[in-house]
């Protein structure tokens, strides 16, 4: 078989679609922007991480408690968080197509030189290196729209951040600048059409609904932006029903909704996604050592899971990248290939969050007023959004002391770190008769086992389907009969299985069977009675 064709990406998300890991929601009907279905593979995959997850951070640990929240809360927890406010995105709309673009991702490219007029287009990107690698695209599909002859073979020389044009008339010189930083002379191009865009404005991301029969502001309700709040509304019922102590975490997860303005690469942001999340509740005086502790485990848990660290940074914020309320915030990021060379896409933040959202669930919308959190008030001096008023101190019986616990929060995406296993797990090996093939680490792999009769007669699959039997009641398995044998190992290589067992003829007279790998391609005999304790020693030693 050739090798693919087209982008990394490309090939990844097609090779999704074709094994079924992820489809486009609602598809028979053209689909639905920033909205994704997960199928059989995709669904264990998805499953695994989540359950790696909460093994590693809540059943392994003595500090941590789990909690499943509603996805809809009382509207005042959303004015308190801030979210009402403050939980929005600028954007911008072009004034002739109407489409709608986040203000960030938008550049202006302005072509300068040769012998002609030169051109001003938009260009949409994630950063400025990805949108000089998108300007070939950009300019072919401008020159289309705006019947601009010159432009329509130009070649484009992309060189970091910069690049050049040369067209028949000369060799241009493209300026890249992000949309806020243009001087006010210079055309706001859509990227879409080349018409002009609006000036920037807020754009709240929360879904609205309603609650109940009646559709009035009284009824008004959002689905919840994050589930970090459900667990600090629960932290009292938490501590008044277990008897865990101070410094411990709650962990939950749970589904999310954002209403993207510009959902995009392919499920990196979307409109309905899964948080895997912590809320870790210390003493001030030891929350800096807590930080620095959930940075660096929560780090090491992607990398143990098999993200090489080469494509994985931690990376501080800096001073001005903090909210109001953040003592310190880090991200951990991943080179998704569809991003341009050297760029990242955070995958999980772990925030100092001090104790903002605890203060505020008692005291009401707090605000910084010269460097302090104070309480937002209104004309008339009384809280802007009130506060539950229940006590959610602590008061610890060894120290004697009563105080409001600070709040260390690893915020981790279940949807980002599927997309990260995928990417890192994808692999092309030109030496195979199928070259793609899946490497994901073992407790990830949405099948664990296949087990092949080498052909559907002469009593292999009599011999095969009691060994399949014996698998499947440990882990998800596969039993495959059809087509040649080579091609089952490329489709149980495409999900990602680990190791493929084959009954031939030689096992009618030794009792042993073909085992091989999937990642290495090599194959060895064992006994069939040994099948299911090879398995245990290959993947429960990785389970731990």
């Amino acid at each position: 078989m050739a090798a693919p064709t087209g982008n990394v990406m490309d090939r990844i998300v097609a090779l999704c679609k074709r094994r079924g890991f992820i489809f486009q929601s609602s598809e028979i009907y053209g689909g639905i922007n920033g909205f994704w279905d997960y199928g059989p593979l995709g669904v264990e995959l998805k499953r695994n991480i989540k359950d790696a997850w909460w093994h590693d951070m809540v059943h392994s640990r003595d500090d941590m408690v789990g909690l499943d929240c509603a996805i809809i809360m009382h509207p005042q927890v959303w004015k308190v968080s801030g979210h009402h406010d403050l939980f929005s995105d600028m954007m911008v709309d072009c004034t002739d197509c109407k489409r709608r673009f986040r203000a960030d991702k938008v550049f202006i490219a302005t072509l300068a030189g040769g012998t002609g007029p030169g051109a001003v287009l938009g260009v949409e990107a994630d950063g400025v290196a990805g949108a000089a690698e998108a300007l070939p695209q950009s300019i072919a599909a401008w020159a289309k729209q705006t019947n601009t002859a010159e432009f329509k073979k130009a070649e484009v020389v992309v060189t970091g951040c910069a690049a050049r044009v040369k067209t028949a008339r000369g060799e241009y010189t493209a300026t890249i600048q992000p949309l806020s930083q243009i001087s006010p002379d210079i055309p706001r191009r859509c990227p879409e059409c080349a018409q002009t865009l609006t000036e920037a404005r807020e754009f709240n991301l929360m879904f609205m609904t309603y609650v109940g029969a009646l559709i009035n502001d009284d009824s008004k309700a959002f689905l919840r932006p994050e589930t970090a709040q459900g667990i600090f509304a629960n932290f009292k019922n938490v501590c008044d029903t277990t008897r865990i102590k101070v410094p411990f975490g709650i962990a939950q997860i749970g589904k999310s909704f954002r209403n993207e303005i510009t959902p995009r690469n392919f499920t990196f942001r979307s409109r309905e996604f899964e948080q895997m999340e912590i809320e870790f509740f210390c003493h001030p005086s030891e929350s800096g050592k807590w930080y620095e502790y959930w940075r660096d485990t929560r780090f090491n848990w992607y990398t143990s899971l098999g993200l090489a660290s080469s494509k994985l940074r931690l990376r501080e914020h800096d001073k001005d990248e903090l909210s109001h309320y953040s003592c310190g915030t880090s991200d951990i990021e991943y080179a998704f290939p569809f991003l341009a060379a050297g760029d990242f896409g955070e995958l999980e933040g772990v925030a100092h969050r001090g104790d903002f959202d605890l203060r505020s669930h008692m005291e009401g919308k707090l605000v910084n007023q010269d460097g302090k959190l104070v309480v937002d008030t209104g004309p008339d001096g009384k809280p802007k959004w009130k506060g539950s008023g229940k006590d959610l101190s602590y008061f610890d019986d060894e120290r004697k002391e009563r105080f409001i616990p600070h709040v260390i929060e690893p915020s981790a995406g279940a949807d980002r770190g599927m997309l990260a296993f995928i990417c890192e797990a994808y692999t092309v090996d030109e030496s195979r008769p199928s070259p793609e093939l899946m490497k994901f680490h073992p407790r990830l792999a949405p099948i664990k086992a296949a087990v092949f009769p080498l052909v559907a007669k002469d009593g292999l699959p009599e011999i095969a389907e009691p060994v399949y039997r014996e698998v499947r009641k440990r882990w998800p398995a596969q039993y495959d009969a059809k087509q040649s044998i080579g091609k089952r190992y490329a489709r149980m290589d495409e999900a990602g299985t680990p190791y493929c067992f084959t009954i031939d003829g030689q096992t009618k007279e030794d009792g042993t069977v073909t085992v091989r790998d999937r990642d290495t391609g090599n194959q060895n005999r064992i006994d069939k009675s040994r099948v299911v304790d090879f398995l245990t020693e290959k993947l429960e030693g990785h389970t731990r």
